[in-house]
Parts: C-alpha cells; sequence; structure tokens
C-alpha cells in the first residue's frame, strides 16, 4: 500500500474548472486524510462534490469521483481551498489533540543546533527551552497547560497549523506532521 491515500476532504469544488484555463472540467482541490497529500479530482459524470465532504479514492469502484487529476500544486489552490485547509486542521488538531499534544512532550533536537520545537512558527530558543524544562518536571495534558506553564508562548495549536500548512506547500527541510 504504502503511502497512497484512501480518503480525501474535498477542500473547494470548481465546477467549471479553473477560469484561465480552457479546458470547462469539473474539479475539485482535495486533500487526502493520511498524509496530507493535496491533490486534483475529477468528479464523475454529472457528480458535484460538496466542499469538507470526505471522497473515496482508493483502489477499486469509487462512487464519486472519475480520476485523480494529480497533485494539487499549492499555487492553484483557491482561497475558499485554503480556508477550508485551515478549519479541517483546526478540527483534526482538536480531535486528536493528545496526538499533537506527544509532540511537545517527545520531540527531540535534529542535530546540535536544532531542536524539532524551533520549526514550529514564533517558537525560538526560548520557547524550546521553556518547553523542555517544564516537561521534565512533569508531560503537558493539554495545550492550555503548555500555554499556562511557558510564558509568552504562541498558541500550540495555531503553530501546529501553521507548520503543517508550510509543510504541504513544501519545500521544508524536515517534515514533522507531514509525510
Amino acid at each position: 500500500m504504502g503511502n497512497k491515500e484512501e480518503k480525501a476532504i474535498v477542500l473547494d469544488f470548481l465546477p467549471y474548472g479553473y477560469p484561465l484555463e480552457k479546458k470547462m472540467m469539473p474539479l475539485a482541490q482535495a486533500m487526502g486524510l493520511d498524509h496530507f497529500t493535496l491533490l486534483e479530482l475529477v468528479p464523475r459524470r454529472g457528480v458535484k462534490l460538496e466542499s469538507r465532504e470526505i471522497v473515496y479514492i482508493g483502489e477499486g469502484k469509487r462512487d464519486k469521483v472519475y480520476y485523480i487529476l494529480g497533485r494539487l500544486s499549492p499555487e492553484k489552490m483557491t482561497e475558499s481551498c485554503k480556508n477550508v485547509l485551515s478549519e479541517h486542521l483546526s478540527k483534526l488538531i482538536e480531535e486528536d489533540e493528545q496526538k499533537f499534544l506527544d509532540f511537545f512532550n517527545k520531540a527531540d533536537p535534529i542535530n546540535t543546533r536544532l531542536h524539532q520545537l524551533e520549526l514550529l512558527p514564533g517558537f525560538g530558543k526560548k520557547h524550546t527551552l521553556g518547553v523542555l524544562e517544564e516537561r521534565k518536571k512533569k508531560p503537558f495534558t493539554s495545550f492550555a497547560d503548555v500555554k499556562k506553564r511557558i510564558s509568552n508562548i504562541p498558541d500550540p495549536k495555531t503553530a501546529i497549523i501553521k507548520r503543517i500548512i508550510e509543510e504541504i506547500n513544501g519545500g521544508e527541510r524536515h517534515n514533522l506532521f507531514v509525510n
């Protein structure tokens, strides 16, 4: 199986395709649920996909998706696609806060000069040291706990959302959340 996506969330549906391209083909901008892969999907004839809808894109018969056109390049993402993406990531992190909290409790140095925590937007050496000191005393129990115990720390959830979006857009040397 490897890293093939089984299901995707529709981030935006363009019934006539991209405004500046000649092909008037319906298209959905979507993200795979397992690996955060950005994809362009072509729906079956007559199928209208809804934003935030989960669709099957795995092997075999797909009820709504005719085929996967390919990866969606970040510069082609519509504004509405970006908004739904942030909103979906926010919901994902809330539903699985423990998994993302484990990152704060277990993150390691990448090398002698850089720690995984420093890759979060807004986190510098000071915040990283604060997290490391506090988690030695006892593990964090929630994002609120992280914010309470480390002064002036950026919102952990927002930092994770921004980081995942940076990784989805590519060009990051080290990926923390996207494979």
